[in-house]
Parts: C-alpha cells; structure tokens; sequence
C-alpha cells in the first residue's frame, strides 16, 4: 500500500486550539482532576499577586450553576494596547499561549506562573469566561468562550477599588463530569493560606450556603498543627526553621508514633505531589543531619551509617515550602514536579539547620533519635525474617492457595487476576474466564481491616497470607516487586454495599502493603453492570447493559413499561458465565476503572479517615456528607 505524504497534510494550530484539541497535555486528563486544574491555575494567579505583596484578600466563590470566581485585591491585569498583539493587553494574556508578566523578575519576583499558559488554557477550556479588572480607577470588564473573545472590553465606570475577578464555567463538551468538588476546592484555599502567612482567603460555597474564612498567623506551623491533629508525637513541639538567602526556605517537621509518613513539600506555593529536586535536598539533608548527629554523640560512625533515609522518616509528618525566584522549572504545566537545580543548596541548608537543632535541644533530640532507632531495629529484624523465609524456601516451590483457578501462561505482561466475593462469584468467574491469561481468586467475605489491625494480625490473617502468595510480591518491608505474578490485577465485587466494602479493604491493603502495585498502574477496580435490560420492539428482542443509573435512564427513554424487562444484578453469581465474560472480563468489551494516586495527601487522609483507629473522624465524615447520599442500596 502507498501512501501520500505532503505539505498539505501538516497542520498548524492557531490561538488555543491546540488546548482544545490535545487538554491532557496542558491539565493532565479531562476527568474531575483536570477540571479543578483550572481552578489552580487561577487561584495561582491571585496567589501570586500576594508572593510578591500586591493583595492580600482572595474571594472566591462555588457557584450552584457549576462556575467558580476567583477574585483578588492585587494590581488588576492591565487594559492598555499591547504594542506585539495589537490587541488590549487582557486580550492578549487570555487568548494567547505563553503570554504573561512572569517570564522576568521585573513584575514578579516569584510566582508559581512560569510560562504564561494556565489562564489561557482556562479560557480555552471554558465554555464562559468573564475577566474584570480594576485598576487606575476604572472597572474593565470583557468576556470569553471556548478560547476566543465575546465581546469587547468594556468600560464599567469608575471604581476605588482594584484587582481582578476571573469568573469561568468549564466546558461540557471537554470534561466528563462538570461538578466542582467544594472539599477539593476548600483544601486547596486553605493549604494555600497556611502557605502564605498575612493572605486571607474566603470561600462562598454557594451550593451547600456555607462560607469559609483562613487566615494562618503562624503559616506552615498551624499547618503542620492541623497535619498530625489526632496522632501521637514524640515531642512538644515540632522543629521550624527559615532561610532567606540564596532563596527563601521554610521548613517544619515532627515525628509521630505511627508508622506513615509524609512530606508536603511545596514550590512558590504550587503543591509538587510528585516531589523534586528541593525535596530531594530535603530528604538527603535530614538524613545526613541524623547521621553526623549519631557519630559525634555516640561516636560509632558504623552505627550512624546502618540508619537509613526510610528509618529517618517513618511517622515523620513535614512542610517543605521554597520560593525560587527566576529561573523556576517544573516538569510539564501542571507542576507535580520540581526540576530546578536547587536540591545541593536546600540539602547542605537543611542538613545544617536540623544538626543545629539535635545538638541544642537534647530532650527533643533524644525522643526523634529513639523513634529513629526503634524503625531502624524493626527493619533490620524484618531484613533477617525476610532472609530466613527466602532460605526455607529456596529449594520449594511456590505454594499457591487451593482455590486459586491459576492461568497457563507466564508472561507477567499479559496475565490477569480477578480477585472475587465468595465461592458462588468464582464459580461463575472461572466459567467466565480465558483460562490462557486469566487467573481467579475466590476471597472468604471481608478481608481483614489493615488500617487498624497489629503486624502479627496482619502475617497471620488466611485471607492476606492468599492474596500474598497469589501476587507473589510478598508485602510491605518484604515486597519485591520482580516477583511480580500478574500484570493487570482486578478487584471484581458485587455492586452493593457489602462489595463496595470489601473493595475498599483490598484498596487499603493494596495502598498500605503493596503501594507500588497502584503506582506502577497494576490494580483496576472491575466494573459489573448493574442492570440487565431486555426491550420488546415488535417482533425482536434486544438485551441491553447498564452500568449506572442514568445509562438505565437512557435505554429505557422512549420505551413502554410493559415492553421492557428490568433484572437488578445484586451479585456476580447473578450471572451467567457468558453475560459475565461479555461484560466484566472480556478485555474486547469490558469497562474497568485503573486506579491511580492523583494526591497522596488526600488519599492518606481518606484511608485514615474512613478506616483509621478513631470513629470521631468517621462520625464527622458521615454527618458532612450524609446530605449528599441519593439512594443506599440495602
């Protein structure tokens, strides 16, 4: 076969239209996340005005018709004729990638806005966008759609005040759902507000009539105060320490009984969930910090280097804030990574300020040293378990649980798990299967709860010891991750409440023992159909799927009671093998939901929230959220 290839099949995209057509590449994806990416990018904006001293009030406002507003008392976006575009200078920044004021220090001298794309992009993903603008006495005001202008600017008359009010409604034809989330939102604001000591920040949720006022005196130390709310910690009060040099660094960090750990680190005040290079140097500096602090107390240099980077942070909660100012890379638009070369300068900053504080606060010291020794001593003891175990079993072959219906094949790639409720689901499951590429594992009921179970509870549960051996990664200090079993591993349970129960123990398992597995993007979240509906046209019969409420809405639009059938699958073991292969297993017609990590803070919180060991937290979350339950199915 040949093909023409020529100058008339290359493209060149005008104005926003790349954004349009290619959203992941600027917000990430089209799911919620990237919907409230937009929100980031301009609350960034008025945060920004704050960095750099111009504002310190930011309104924002959750509209009930699924619009935000954003507005702030900064300088105001300025209105004058821009002298390259020939258009207002508002026109410019809202309708053209990579215009701004930040790619100098001259307008700011730190902002999270780097490359003069996010505001742009939100208008090109909205389908509204009203800009006003107060400044010089005068109120502006012009409007946007879908990435283009529509209307002029407009004069509104003379104002006292000045800032700029971004009002947008994200586009239905790009995002799936466009709901804002008012929680995720009101985090957001808040995490912010800790961040930038002297900003306030209102939110007017406007659907559930509520507003909300942070204000922080004492920044990321109220922040880390509302971190380790309801946790045990080893000392009175957490280390804090600043630095304003080279470039500015503020740090707080405190050690609890428990055994996760967490750092929020954060750069000119843009969360950076996927870490970087000041987080890098944050980590190194207080390993070292440790680490010279043993050798010069106990003089036992060989003591000091056998405690690792892993031991010096179990149960520590901490806040990284830096501010860069000038050349200030993230890695892609939406800034989960630090690239800046700066992790020599925070660790050698770091490593000297917490040394410092070890040395001149012997009662705290002490207390840290010990929580440090005691993850030290754990994981040295499980190091040996773990070589006694690989010995015993060297020379054995894998034992696999009897009820595991396992595939032939061995290529990791292309094998599946389907890990399913009770022996009537995996009869159904192993009839439903290719037995090429997919393996069945039948669990007892509900597994155990390992948010609040002891290490022992856990090693000797029968239903984690099956699970375990089945993956074949072994779990937490003892995962191994080249031993993987499977490529793809599938939580497969009935659509009621006892199912949604049991996957959210598996999810918890997964995450707390085996993070690595959701990480690397192994584990999927299997999706049954919840009805099952045949219509009568005439003479032919047609059998139809629905997997939520509205699809059953949908099909049956149109249709006469009496000519439909509706079954309620309450169970996989509802099913027969081939109605369960066509919709749940089979890779050609299936839905499955991956799942990810998108914020580790958010994620930590809800397991510990829902799972945890303190019922308050469950009963506060219940009482917030009860008025938003539509139907509990019995």
């Amino acid at each position: 076969m040949t093909t023409t290839y020529t100058g008339k099949d290359i493209q060149v995209l005008k104005g926003l239209a790349p954004v349009r057509l290619r959203p992941g590449m600027f917000i990430g994806n089209t799911s919620s996340t990237g919907m409230h990416h937009l929100f980031t990018e301009a609350l960034d904006n008025a945060v920004d005005e704050a960095l750099n001293g111009y504002c310190d009030q930011i309104y924002i406002a959750i509209g009930a018709d699924n619009n935000i507003t954003v507005t702030d008392n900064g300088r105001g976006i300025p209105i004058d004729m821009h002298r390259q575009s020939r258009k207002n200078t508002l026109e410019t920044i809202m309708t053209s990638l990579h215009s701004g004021g930040k790619f100098s220090t001259k307008s700011y001298k730190v902002s999270g806005g780097l490359h003069g794309v996010g505001i742009s992009v939100v208008n090109a993903l909205s389908e509204f966008m009203q800009v006003t603008s107060r400044r010089d006495g005068v109120r502006w005001q012009q409007n946007f759609a879908r990435g283009k202008k529509k209307s002029k600017l407009e004069d509104l008359g003379p104002t006292s005040e000045r800032g700029t009010t971004v009002m947008f409604r994200p586009d239905g034809d790009i995002f799936k759902d466009v709901v804002f989330n008012p929680k995720v939102i009101k985090e957001q604001a808040k995490a912010k507000a800790f961040l930038t000591r002297g900003l306030t920040i209102v939110v007017d949720d406007q659907i559930n009539d509520t507003v909300d006022r942070f204000y922080f005196e004492d920044g990321i130390r109220n922040y880390i105060e509302d971190l380790v709310q309801g946790k045990e910690v080893v000392t009175e009060t957490p280390f804090y320490f600043s630095y304003d040099n080279d470039l500015r660094l503020e740090m707080v960090l405190w050690w609890t009984t428990f055994p996760e750990r967490a750092v929020y680190s954060y750069a000119n005040s843009v969360y950076t969930s996927g870490g970087g290079s000041h987080e890098n140097g944050f980590r190194h500096g207080i390993t070292r910090a440790v680490r010279e602090y043993l050798t010069r107390q106990n003089s036992q240099p060989k003591k000091a280097k056998g405690v690792t980077g892993e031991d010096v942070r179990e149960g520590l909660v901490a806040v990284l804030s830096v501010f860069v100012s000038g050349n200030l890379e993230f890695q892609g638009q939406t800034k989960e990574r630090l690239n800046s070369d700066i992790q020599p300068l925070v660790e050698s900053v770091v490593k000297d300020a917490f040394e410092n504080y070890l040395l001149h606060n012997r009662t705290a010291a002490e207390a840290i040293i010990d929580r440090i020794m005691l993850a030290a001593q754990a994981r040295e003891a499980s190091r040996q378990a773990r070589q006694s175990v690989r010995r015993q079993s060297a020379t054995r072959r894998l034992t696999l649980p009897g009820k595991l219906a396992d595939c032939t094949s061995n290529r990791v790639k292309e094998t599946e798990l389907f890990i399913v409720e009770g022996d009537s689901a995996g009869g159904s499951s192993k009839q439903a299967r290719d037995r090429r590429f997919q393996a069945i594992l039948p669990l007892r009921g509900k597994i155990l709860n390992v948010e609040q179970a002891s290490a022992d509870k856990i090693r000797n549960n029968k239903e984690i010891q099956d699970l375990s051996r089945c993956i074949g990664t072994g779990l937490g200090d003892q995962f191994d991750y080249s031993r993987l079993r499977y490529g793809k591993i599938f939580v497969n349970c009935d659509a009621d409440v006892d199912g949604f129960h049991i996957s959210t123990l598996l999810l918890t398992f997964f995450y707390r023992y085996m993070p690595e597995l959701i990480e690397k993007g192994h584990i999927y979240l299997a999706q049954p159909p919840l009805y099952r509906i045949q219509i009568r046209q005439k003479k032919k019969k047609s059998v139809h799927y629905a997997y939520r409420e509205e699809d059953k809405e949908k099909l049956l639009e149109g249709h006469a009671t009496n000519h439909v059938t509706i079954q309620r699958f309450k169970g996989l073991g509802e099913m027969n093998a081939a109605e369960l292969k066509k919709t749940t297993m089979d890779p050609k017609s299936r839905m499955a939901l991956q799942v990810t990590i998108e914020d580790a803070a958010r994620t930590n919180e809800a397991f510990d929230t829902l799972l945890g060991r303190e019922p308050a937290k469950r009963y506060a979350f219940i009482q917030e959220n009860a008025v938003f339950v539509r139907e509990i199915d019995a």
